[in-house]
């Protein structure tokens, strides 16, 4: 089966309608998000093609293919993250300013700033003293880096 474009997004859809199906999920790394023709296999081993005319980032939560008793819906795995909790908006301008200097790429649920794992932003966030934890967890779309040249 090809996938050309993406039905909707479970989080638009009635709960009644979600429960009436069986949910065959395909598990993907967020960094797989973004790619827009990909050879995939769901929880249930059938093997499914995915090459979408449009021209946007796959999500959690999106639905694949639905019928009256089936859906696939993508699913992500967990990532290695950093959760960033500044106190203050001094310390978030702090570490959005340092975190953008090393063009990383984030992402931000309620308060918390969202960052994958790397060593050397968990040592400057010891130094800063702005609190973070280390952390798996499920983010709903892919982290994107944004292509920018200090010209």
């Amino acid at each position: 089966m090809i996938i050309e474009k993406v039905v909707t997004n479970l989080e638009k859809m009635d709960t009644n309608e979600i429960k009436k199906r069986h949910i065959e999920k395909v598990y993907l790394e967020s960094a797989h998000l973004m790619k827009r023709i990909q050879r995939v296999k769901t929880d249930h081993g059938n093997e499914l093609g995915i090459r979408l005319k449009e021209h946007r980032d796959l999500l959690a939560g999106d639905v694949l293919y639905m019928d009256d008793k089936n859906m696939i819906v993508i699913d992500v795995l967990s990532d290695d993250l950093l959760v960033i909790s500044p106190r203050s908006i001094k310390e978030m301008g702090t570490i959005a300013h340092q975190l953008g200097n090393r063009h990383l790429p984030a992402q931000f649920e309620e308060d918390d700033m969202l960052v994958q794992y790397d060593y050397l932003v968990e040592e400057l966030l010891q130094e800063l003293g702005i609190p973070f934890k280390r952390e798996e967890r499920k983010v709903k779309q892919a982290f994107r880096h944004i292509g920018h040249s200090h010209e």
